[in-house]
């Protein structure tokens, strides 16, 4: 398979390293040092005790790289109008586009029997942009349930887990979603199709929407934020009110949010990736995580009090480093 990781950092890179090694025509859309440092040397990966390197194509430029068989969108959400702005020349006639990140995805209303298809998230997709670049008939949505990082430019360092969860929207899986699961599970991913995809987000956000900003306004690791009564009871509130956004709109989780703590303390000592880039200084990812979930709230008429406060915190605090606009 012909494949493009738009987006090589940390789960893009890990992603792109192992289908490489599994022996699909692999490469990269990537910029600056990062993209310097595995034109040098290849994407190093760090996993599993050893490190290898791997030569593949990358560049800046993806009409460089030409028409696909499948596109692995793996960027924050507030990099994703750079991608719809790059990606045509990537797209060939049957070319999927995967979207592996975190969050809300743009198009989680387009095959819900809420709203009948006709509901737009406009804090994700302003005027559309993103949902006519990377139409709903072409997408496989992935919900990851990894972790990785990037200590260094053309590191990928894999810290822990290995499973992903595919599906397209409202449940039409082809032999798309098929082929990418076993594309995936043969790369050494514990991969699977869904048949509602949009719930594996939902579960995958509540512990998002509460662990990552909350991390970023205490600067502190999940273990100590379960440890301390008032921020767990905080993130509990959250996780409710997330719940039951889900199921007004048809999506439930189905996951009670004490079981959902027991579940990260059993991971202990570890970093959100929002706390990791609030310490990197890059730019948060807040939009897909919260004004995303509260758009949804807005249009379902759920009240979200605690989910708003934690919003506006994680926005000013962002916006005082200047890592959200």
């Amino acid at each position: 398979m012909k494949i493009c990781v738009y987006g090589a950092g940390a789960v893009g890179g890990l992603l792109a390293a192992r289908l490489a090694q599994g022996g699909h025509d692999v490469s990269v859309v990537a910029r600056g040092a990062h993209l310097t440092a595995i034109l040098k040397d290849g994407l190093r990966l760090a996993s599993e005790g050893k490190q290898t390197a791997t030569r593949l194509r990358a560049n800046n430029d993806p009409e460089k790289l030409g028409a696909q068989d499948c596109v692995i969108v793996a960027v924050k959400g507030q990099s994703l109008p750079e991608v719809a702005a790059g990606i045509a020349p990537l797209l060939g006639d049957t070319t999927t586009i995967v979207t592996a990140m975190n969050g809300v995805p743009w198009w989680f209303f387009d095959r819900l029997a809420f709203g009948g298809g006709r509901l737009h998230l406009e804090s994700l997709d302003p005027g559309g942009a993103l949902s006519r670049a990377m139409p709903t008939g072409r997408i496989v949505g992935c919900v990851v349930h990894l972790s990785a990082s990037t200590p260094e430019p053309g590191l990928i360092r894999h810290n822990m887990g290995n499973r992903l969860i595919l599906g397209e929207p409202g449940g039409r899986n082809t032999a798309r979603t098929a082929a990418i699961v076993e594309a995936l599970k043969q790369a050494g991913f514990e991969a699977e199709a869904s048949a509602f995809i949009e719930k594996d987000f939902w579960v995958k956000l509540l512990g998002n929407v509460s662990f990552n900003p909350v991390s970023a306004l205490t600067l502190a690791t999940a273990d100590r934020m379960i440890a301390n009564g008032y921020v767990k009871d905080y993130m509990v509130a959250i996780m409710r009110e997330c719940l039951a956004i889900g199921r007004a709109v048809g999506v439930d989780a189905d996951i009670d949010p004490e079981a959902r703590m027991d579940m990260a303390r059993k991971l202990g000592v570890f970093k959100t990736s929002m706390l990791q880039d609030m310490e990197a200084g890059k730019k948060l990812e807040i939009d897909g995580l919260l004004t995303g979930t509260l758009e949804i709230a807005k249009k379902a008429g759920v009240a979200a009090p605690f989910t708003e406060s934690l919003a506006g915190l994680a926005r000013l605090r962002a916006e005082s480093t200047g890592q959200y606009k």
